[in-house]
């Protein structure tokens, strides 16, 4: 059966949808022609029964099934479909104009499409319909239901301008609303089968100072800067960040933790120096952690940058978490998608590599379904160095390179959806907490 899916497996067909894609622009909040246009090319293209599933006017979620016999387990292809840069606002944070890779635009050169969200979300979406194509082509007669869907608001950011949609809001609405699976298999950039995700923790570090004036003597009684102390606060974050991640680091998940936005003043207004400067940093939270013990290591910090600089006033708080989740690695799903791996590879499933990249997964696992996120080689080693530098737009895919992914997770398929729920051991079952199975 697994044989009969890769043979109808179609690189160019997966292509042309991913062109397709790419040209629709889908920022975090504004999914909802995306979604559509998938909804209606899964029910006419690949004849399945399939939907849009409104959230607000302007984004909604994808959602469609091949149904089995009834007697097996409900498993959920799934991935976000929303992008991370809004081209007509995000220059110059994005660099001093768009790349190729950073615009709502496809274009195929040498085996590579290239365009804004290309390798992430694009091609997954891509990739999860070919293998259901695959799968209804071949005629697998399943026991149990195939489910694919697709969410909006699945990118790390919290769109103020729309609904504040984002960190995961569009999975949360999905499986609320009738979709709660057995299993799921997520499909996302850096090879290997990754049992655990890590969460996130937002802090924002405001350095106070008092509101100024350009005119004023320099050394004057009663006027402190904000500003320049930023830069000692940034230097001693930037030390103590390391330190984090070494402490947190278990499993899978290297918790990488980056300095991204810094805030002060007025443009319009560089005569008056602002009473506060902010400094915006991400942690990401390995599983084992909660982001109140997150919250609790920086407070630790902070007391001894304050005790080192007593001469800075300084404050912060934590102003978005997200927990990591954690699949056992004996589940059902992921040893399927390990086997998955080797079937593909030619060789024996040996190590998960370290990674930091949050998805939806970690939602869907803290919601109790077991979850194995499969992936591919990222970023394809054939692609102009410029077009990857700082991962851009994440817009460079190769199929070639991402079908070694949907090979790995057709065969999970097939061995899942064509045993019974007893032989999955799921007949006297069910999900626990942190994605395990409890009689």
């Amino acid at each position: 059966m697994y044989d009969a899916v890769v043979a109808r497996l179609d690189c160019d067909r997966m292509q042309r949808l991913l062109v397709d894609l790419v040209d629709i622009h889908s920022p975090t909040g504004a999914e909802r022609e995306i979604s559509e246009f998938t909804a209606l090319h899964l029910a006419e293209q690949v004849g399945i029964d399939a939907h849009y599933m409104p959230i607000s006017e302007a984004t909604g979620n994808v959602y469609g099934v091949v149904p089995g016999s009834g007697t097996g387990a409900n498993l959920l292809l799934y991935c976000p479909i929303d992008t991370h840069i809004e081209p007509e606002r995000d220059v110059p944070a994005v660099g001093p104009g768009l790349r190729a890779d950073m615009v709502p635009q496809a274009r195929v050169e040498d085996g590579l499409v290239i365009g804004l969200g290309a390798s992430n979300p694009k091609v997954m979406v891509a990739g999860l319909v070919e293998v259901v194509h695959a799968i209804k082509d071949a005629g697998i007669e399943l026991l149990g239901d195939l489910s694919i869907g697709f969410a909006g608001g699945g990118m790390p950011w919290l769109n103020s301008q729309r609904d504040h949609v984002g960190m995961s809001t569009g999975i949360y609405q999905l499986l609320m609303r009738g979709l709660y699976p057995d299993y799921c298999l997520l499909l996302k950039p850096r090879p290997g089968v990754y049992p655990e995700e890590p969460g996130m923790a937002w802090i924002r570090v405001s350095v106070r100072g008092t509101f100024g004036y350009a005119g004023i003597t320099r050394g004057t009684p009663g006027f402190r800067s904000s500003i320049v102390p930023a830069a000692t606060v940034i230097e001693e974050i930037e030390a103590w960040l390391p330190q984090y991640t070494e402490r947190n680091t278990a499993g899978t998940i290297l918790p990488e933790a980056w300095i991204a936005a810094v805030r002060s003043g007025d443009p319009d207004k560089p005569a008056f120096p602002s009473a506060t400067t902010e400094i915006f940093l991400d942690l990401r939270i390995n599983p084992r952690t909660s982001p109140a013990e997150v919250r609790a290591q920086f407070a630790e910090f902070i007391e001894g940058l304050r005790h080192r600089h007593r001469d800075i006033e300084v404050d912060w708080d934590m102003y978005g978490s997200l927990p990591g989740g954690m699949t056992d690695y004996d589940n059902w799903i992921i040893q399927s998608a390990q086997r998955g791996w080797e079937q593909v590879s030619g060789e024996p499933y040996t190590e998960t590599p370290y990674q930091a990249g949050q998805t939806d997964g970690a939602m869907i696992r803290r919601l109790g379904i077991p979850t194995a996120r499969v992936g591919y080689p990222w970023p394809p080693a054939s692609a102009p160095a410029e077009l990857n530098e700082g991962l851009g737009g994440m817009g460079v895919a190769s199929v070639e390179d991402v079908m070694q992914g949907v090979r790995a997770i057709a065969y999970a398929v097939i061995d899942t959806l064509t045993r019974t729920r007893a032989e999955l051991g799921l007949a006297d079952t069910v999900p626990s907490l942190d994605g395990g199975l409890v009689p």
